[in-house]
């Protein structure tokens, strides 16, 4: 009772501030997305995304060697073909741009960073579905699997330490974890998309990898409205031999995330994605935030709701605010 119980004897100055602090952001708890594009001679802006580009592949190691230098934990990649087609073909050629760009860094790199791949087909298709299309025009799951089998074991061989299945196929997690074992790449981990989301604010990520995508991904992204539906989702990855699961976006599932580190038994990770960026760089740009505290205001948020990693276009940035 007050006057003997005062709570802001805790908050008197930043050292006891930092003392009490409940919560932590470090650099190794955030991985950078990053976009490589075929056949570019320089970095090209994208709108919706100030600050972030297309990648060449120069630009691509110059940019991920700064963000390992800066503490880092870890770069997913995202490719943009200069063609594609109904398969998505250029996703499982040795030359394709996004298995080329993962031996460029694993080469350069090694292994001072978590390589990460994203293994799915929607940057890749004619269509842009994460998967391969029925007779009615539908995306057909269990032919899909196929192809996601065939894209693990092309990235696996190109250097990446994880795959990142991101396209909501039922089976695919189980799917690419026998194809990697029947192949050696026992070692070679899965952070599952479980919870991936059919939400508006993927927006500014379509024009990132020029998304030739018509309609939407309601039958296989999740009801923004479920978070139930998100754990049994979570459960048979998990049984599935997923060595980490997603969330997907962040902000507007924090529930679903601290829901989440409740039963998963392997790390949890979410994605702050390309519309809730856009949103406070906007707000930024016009003076109405501070931005460099909401960013970290956003990105404490998510390891507070119970995110052990967060897929963060701030990540190389925040990195370096951070002690």
């Amino acid at each position: 009772m007050f006057p003997e119980h005062r709570p802001r004897r805790l908050r008197t100055t930043p050292a006891v501030r930092r003392l009490v602090s409940e919560t932590t952001v470090r650099p190794r708890q955030l991985i950078l997305p990053m976009f490589v594009a075929e056949g570019l001679s320089e970095p090209r802006p994208i709108e919706s995304m100030p600050g972030v580009v297309q990648h060449t592949r120069d630009s691509l190691r110059k940019a991920a060697t700064e963000a390992v230098a800066a503490g880092v934990g870890g770069l997913m990649l995202f490719g943009i073909p200069a063609t594609r087609d109904a398969t998505g073909s250029a996703a499982t050629a040795d030359d394709g741009i996004l298995n080329v760009a993962l031996r460029d860094l694993r080469a350069e790199l090694g292994d001072d960073t978590v390589l990460m791949a994203d293994t799915c087909l929607d940057e890749f298709t004619d269509h842009g579905h994460c998967g391969v299309l029925d007779a009615d025009g539908g995306v057909d799951n269990d032919a899909t699997l196929q192809r996601y089998a065939e894209m693990a074991l092309a990235q696996a061989r190109a250097g990446a330490h994880w795959l990142g299945p991101s396209g909501m196929m039922d089976g695919q997690v189980g799917v690419i974890r026998r194809a990697l074992d029947d192949a050696g790449f026992t070692d070679t981990a899965i952070l599952a998309y479980s919870a991936k989301y059919a939400s508006a604010f993927y927006g500014p990520f379509r024009e990132a990898v020029d998304s030739q995508l018509q309609g939407d991904r309601n039958t296989y992204q999740q009801d923004p409205a479920n978070p139930r539906e998100a754990l049994h989702e979570i459960e048979l990855d998990l049984a599935e031999g997923a060595d980490a699961i997603m969330v997907k976006p962040a902000l507007s599932y924090l529930d679903v995330i601290r829901a989440a580190s409740e039963i998963s038994s392997v790390p949890v990770a979410a994605y702050n994605i390309s519309g809730e960026y856009a949103m406070i760089e906007g707000a930024a740009a016009n003076g109405w935030v501070d931005r460099e505290r909401t960013i970290l205001e956003v990105l404490t948020s998510i390891r507070r709701a119970g995110a052990d990693l967060v897929l963060t276009y701030w990540a190389a940035e925040a990195a370096g605010w951070l002690d």
